[in-house]
């Protein structure tokens, strides 16, 4: 079964809020890996600029054929992502999302990853769900994940620019 927001249900994942509705207080802290879904009957549209946080003085917009040759038609899922617990083991779930959300309001990151997400022209249509994993199994289920989604659709989702690995594998 392809990855989809069923299949997403049916492995575990919850929330699914859209970005514009979610309430960061309701997001568990502990570890895990988090999807963004478009909704049912969503156009993507492309800003010429990016909303997104500028990242070590880059600008993180690209060109629109650059955006539209990343959109993987027919697919749910516009971008996966994990939650570890970093190196202090505060992290998780709610601030890595948190994070997120605040990287597309123009805040700086401390990394870029799913910046596609934030030249879409209406980011708070997009729902987000979440699965608490333990810290040791994030990294390989981001990697499984994407693993899949290359298997379905040929590709990675639109704002997954790198093939998450499990070192040593």
């Amino acid at each position: 079964m392809p990855i989809n927001k069923q299949s997403l249900k049916e492995d575990g994942f919850t929330g699914f809020r859209t970005l514009a509705a979610l309430d960061i207080n309701r997001i568990p802290q502990r570890t895990g890996i988090f999807a963004v879904l478009q909704p049912a009957g969503y156009e993507p549209r492309f800003l010429p600029k990016s909303t997104a946080g500028v990242f070590k003085k880059k600008d993180p917009s690209v060109p629109e054929p650059a955006l539209t040759a990343e959109w993987v038609d027919g697919a749910d899922v516009v971008y996966l992502g994990k939650a570890g617990a970093g190196s202090k083991g505060n992290r998780g779930l709610r601030r890595q999302i948190q994070e997120f959300i605040d990287f597309g309001k123009g805040k700086p990151p401390g990394h870029w990853d799913g910046r596609l997400v934030w030249q879409l022209a209406d980011p708070g249509s997009l729902l987000i769900a979440w699965k608490e994993l333990p810290a040791e199994a994030v990294n390989e289920a981001e990697a499984g994940y994407h693993a899949r989604f290359r298997d379905d659709y040929g590709r990675l989702p639109f704002a997954n620019l790198v093939q998450a690995r499990v070192k040593g594998k």
